[in-house]
C-alpha cells in the first residue's frame, strides 16, 4: 500500500511539473540563449575568428514586456517588388507585406513589414516577415545601422500582429565586414528609443 501511495505522489508531481508554463521572461531568455549558442558555434557564428576566441555573450537590454506589442495590421498586397539597399552593392528583392500601427510610450507609430522574394519573384506565404528598423538608440547603446526582427506571418483573417522588440537582433555586418546587410528603409525610422533586444557589440566595425 505504501508503494502505491508513493507511486501516486510521484505521478502527481510529474503532472504538476508538466502543467508549469514558461513565463514571458523565460521565453525571451530562451531567445537570448539560442543567439549566444549560435554565436559561440564556430560553424554558425558571424564573428571573426579573432572575436570568436574571446566571445562569452551578447549584451541585451533588460527584458521589458511593455516592448511586446500587439499592433494593428493591414496587408499591402498590391505593392511592387523592390530592391532593398544594403551595406554593399547587393540589392535583394523584397515586397512590402503589410503595415503595423501601434502606440508605444504614448507615441503613435507605424512600421512596414517585408517579405524576401526568390530569384523568380514568387510571392510565397511560407517566408517569415522581415522587420528592419531604426530608433534613437542607434549609434549609442545599439548598432548605428539599425536592428532586425523576424516575425511569423499572422493568420489570413487576423488584423493584428505581434512585434516583440525584446527579440530584436543586430545585422551580421555588425560583427564582420564580410557580410552584406539590408539597410532599414527610412519609413521604418522610429522617433523613440527602443530599449529592448540586443545592444551594440563592443567590437562593432566603425
Amino acid at each position: 500500500m505504501k508503494e502505491i501511495t508513493l507511486a501516486i505522489l510521484f505521478l502527481l508531481t510529474l503532472t504538476n511539473c508538466s502543467k508549469k508554463t514558461n513565463t514571458y521572461k523565460d521565453e525571451i531568455k530562451q531567445f537570448q540563449y539560442k543567439l549566444n549558442t549560435q554565436f559561440a558555434n564556430a560553424e554558425e557564428s558571424p564573428l571573426t575568428e579573432e572575436d570568436l576566441k574571446t566571445f562569452k555573450s551578447l549584451e541585451f537590454f533588460e527584458i521589458d514586456e511593455s516592448f511586446r506589442i500587439e499592433a494593428n495590421f493591414e496587408l499591402t498586397p498590391n505593392t511592387p517588388i523592390f530592391e532593398m539597399k544594403t551595406t554593399t552593392d547587393r540589392l535583394p528583392l523584397y515586397k512590402k507585406y503589410g503595415i503595423a500601427t501601434f502606440t508605444l510610450n504614448g507615441t503613435k507609430l507605424q512600421l512596414s513589414l517585408y517579405q524576401h522574394q526568390s530569384t523568380t519573384t514568387i510571392f510565397s506565404d511560407n517566408n517569415p516577415l522581415f522587420l528592419p528598423f531604426k530608433d534613437t538608440t542607434n549609434g549609442t547603446s545599439t548598432y548605428g545601422g539599425g536592428r532586425y526582427i523576424d516575425i511569423e506571418i499572422p493568420e489570413k483573417e487576423s488584423n493584428t500582429i505581434i512585434i516583440d522588440f525584446n527579440q530584436s537582433y543586430n545585422p551580421y555586418c555588425t560583427y564582420n565586414y564580410k557580410f552584406s546587410c539590408p539597410t532599414p528603409p527610412s519609413e521604418n525610422n522610429l522617433p523613440i528609443a527602443i530599449l529592448a533586444g540586443v545592444k551594440a557589440y563592443n567590437n562593432t566595425p566603425h
